[in-house]
């Protein structure tokens, strides 16, 4: 019985160690890959100086940037609160104490903005970047040069605090690719005209997030934050939005209400910040999602 015992305790001991040799090795290489260091050609990008370029940007920025670095654009503290995961602190953009502003180049705004890199190379932690990276550059540009108007804020962020554990599941796959990843990292990008339009629709739905929380297809997913469990709705005519008018679509926008009465959470559904559309944008949007495949809900 004592040598059955004692064998059993060997075999354990193996197994544990085994597991813990695997978590060590995973966890080194997702260090690894949160440390790579990337390089990409330059956009050459002209900033633009007049007052219609600089209105541009400030209208992207505060539909894009502001809903994950607060409305001055100082950064918030654990903007994601993974538990046992980590956090992430998102980036103060000014030029306060802290802030990206106070150093960043023309070049390392479309490296985060556009590759989802720091000014070093290094993989940063903004989801947005799947959209944003496909920015025009004429929209880019007003972006960056809006950006580099606003007024200084002293707000120092900790930026990305991962866990071993989160660089376990990153490896193994359970967590979503980095950014720097998965985009295409095209560097020259055409403008789309403006306009109530199908095609100004598409560039709006790609710049904004719908296909990061809604799918690629648009029919629905999960949220990328690993730690929200709902599943988003379908926008494609096998949800609901065909059976709404454009004027119902806009006002939904707008109020955070549907046409049935459910109120919107803004925790999920970004709104508020959507509410800031232009009415041609809210349109060409709408007149976009009437002509993507009729797919059923996705589900789990």
């Amino acid at each position: 019985m004592k040598n059955v015992m004692k064998w059993i305790g060997i075999v354990v001991g193996s197994l544990i160690g085994l597991v813990l040799v695997a978590g060590v090795t995973l966890s080194l290489m997702g260090n690894a890959r949160l440390n790579k260091t990337y390089d990409f050609p330059p956009s050459d990008l002209v900033l633009p100086t007049d007052e219609t370029s600089l209105e541009l940007g400030k209208h992207r920025v505060d539909s894009l940037c502001a809903g994950c670095h607060g409305p001055d654009l100082s950064g918030i503290e654990n903007w994601f609160e993974g538990g046992p995961l980590g956090t992430i602190d998102s980036a103060n953009l000014t030029s306060g104490d802290g802030g990206v502003g106070a150093t960043y180049t023309t070049e390392d705004f479309v490296r985060a903005i556009r590759h989802g890199i720091d000014s070093e190379g290094k993989p940063i932690f903004m989801p947005a970047v799947a959209s944003t990276s496909y920015l025009s550059d004429e929209e880019l540009a007003a972006i960056i040069a809006y950006l580099q108007t606003l007024p200084p804020v002293d707000h120092t962020m900790n930026g990305a605090k991962f866990t071993p554990l989160a660089k376990i599941m990153l490896v193994a796959g359970v967590l979503p690719q980095l950014p720097v990843e998965v985009v295409s990292h095209e560097t020259d990008v055409a403008a789309v005209e403006a306009g109530p339009t199908v095609e100004f629709g598409k560039y709006m739905v790609d710049t904004h997030d719908c296909r990061l929380c809604h799918g690629q297809e648009l029919n629905g997913g999960p949220f990328p934050d690993p730690t929200i469990t709902k599943i988003s709705p379908n926008l494609t005519p096998g949800g609901q939005i065909p059976f709404w008018t454009e004027e119902q679509f806009i006002a939904t926008i707008r109020t955070g209400v549907t046409p049935g009465g459910y109120e919107l959470d803004n925790n999920f559904m970004p709104w508020k910040d959507y509410a800031k559309f232009y009415d041609h944008e809210l349109q060409a949007i709408y007149m976009y999602l009437q002509t993507v495949e009729k797919l059923p809900q996705y589900a789990e």
